[in-house]
């Protein structure tokens, strides 16, 4: 009985000369997060992602009740299946984009150090990220008439993880009329700052997946602006 209360004692008096030495009593830790950050500019904190390619992710310790102490950070990029980091970070704050395809999980480790005093944080459920196969499929004709329907040449809806993406459209005798880079974007049937007349043109689209898929479309298209207005029909 007296050694247990001698033991107690003493580890009250180590704690009491550590919050009197240290000004502090609290245990540090950490809130990490995980943002999306959107092309243009938006962002939004998950725990988890399934979706396309390229994704732009920024990671956040948020370190918590450090006081005195000094955070060493560690951030762990894992693939599905395997115990070994392909990627470690030691920012406290760390940006990654990811133009694989695949999972992967991103887990925090922090060490926070006070003279030869020891404290280790570990993100009990890392976030998840999972990166879908690449998909692109591309349409025959468009009818840009100003009926908003079908106006713009573009892929068909749909497309993900075009990691590389290169469009371009030529007449007849080869001249460019139009050239994008963002599967999002496409061709208004204007050339010029006119409208390009009804007919065949030619166009060329190569692009690589995130799971390495590379695309070389070459195929005739049709505008149809003057067929449509006519007709009333959609090709």
């Amino acid at each position: 009985m007296h050694l247990i209360v001698s033991r107690c004692f003493c580890a009250f008096l180590l704690s009491l000369f550590s919050t009197l030495l240290w000004g502090q009593a609290s245990v540090p830790t950490a809130a990490p997060t995980m943002t999306i950050v959107a092309a243009d500019g938006s962002e939004t904190e998950e725990t988890a992602y399934s979706g396309g390619a390229p994704l732009n992710v920024r990671f956040d310790a948020h370190a918590e009740q450090v006081g005195t102490y000094e955070p060493r950070y560690e951030w762990q990029f894992l693939r599905e299946g395997s115990t070994t980091p392909f990627l470690t970070r030691y920012d406290a704050t760390t940006a990654y984009s990811f133009i694989e395809s695949g999972t992967f999980t991103v887990r925090l480790l922090i060490t926070f150090r006070r003279g030869v005093e020891t404290v280790d944080y570990i993100q009990e459920t890392p976030f998840s990220i999972t990166i879908s196969e690449s998909k692109l499929e591309v349409p025959n004709a468009f009818t840009p008439n100003g009926d908003g329907v079908n106006d713009v040449f573009r892929v068909k809806e749909g497309y993900q993880s075009l990691v590389d993406f290169h469009a371009v459209v030529v007449n007849r005798w080869g001249r460019k009329i139009a050239e994008w880079r963002d599967p999002a974007d496409g061709w208004d049937g204007r050339m010029a700052g006119t409208d390009a007349p009804d007919g065949a043109y030619y166009l060329r689209i190569t692009a690589v997946g995130a799971d390495g898929v590379r695309y070389n479309v070459k195929k005739t298209i049709n505008l149809l602006r003057q067929f449509l207005e006519n007709s009333g029909t959609t090709p």
